[in-house]
């Protein structure tokens, strides 16, 4: 389904490299705002920095994938050295399909990890990698994104019928 995330997991702060060299990941695309930062604080900086070293040190490469301007996202990745691809126009997949390839990664070597349904889960989906969603760092949203959270209430409540999702520490099928 579009909107199904193949995983789920409560943050993605609790990958685990080992899992995801047997699942044969080589990059971690994640989206930004309230996945690897609070939207409106910085807080989760030092983690994201102990994430992007870790997965460096096991091979794996950290790319974020933003809707938001290459200013904004460079004033908070560029200290730590982490790629990005800004104005990705999630949902759309054609950020995700270019990275990879310029990466030289194939599908299922490329996960994409995100808070949202509807732009991080369904892009990865429409790319056809393997997709991860994760809670809110806040339960907060700016306010173009609070129109995304009312509808994924309602993705949410027909994905349930069928099927739970649940968060829990250790990554999850979906």
């Amino acid at each position: 389904m579009l909107f199904r995330p193949r995983y789920t997991i409560d943050t993605i702060y609790h990958l685990d490299t080992k899992q995801l060299h047997e699942m044969g990941i080589k990059a971690v695309f994640s989206d930004l705002d309230n996945t690897l930062l609070a939207w409106n604080k910085f807080e989760t900086a030092k983690k994201m920095d102990e994430l992007n070293k870790r997965l460096n040190k096991a091979n794996i490469k950290l790319v974020v994938i933003s809707n938001n301007n290459s200013r904004r996202v460079g004033k908070v990745l560029d200290p730590y050295h982490i790629a990005f691809v800004a104005k990705s126009k999630k949902p759309l997949p054609f950020a995700i399909t270019k990275k990879r390839k310029e990466m030289g990664l194939n599908k299922d070597q490329v996960m994409m990890v995100g808070d949202q349904l509807i732009t991080d889960i369904q892009a990865g989906n429409l790319a056809g990698v393997e997709t991860v969603l994760v809670e809110p760092l806040i339960k907060t949203d700016k306010w173009n994104t609070r129109i995304n959270r009312f509808l994924e209430k309602i993705i949410f409540f027909f994905l349930a019928l069928s099927h739970r999702v649940t968060f829990k520490e250790k990554l999850k099928n979906g």
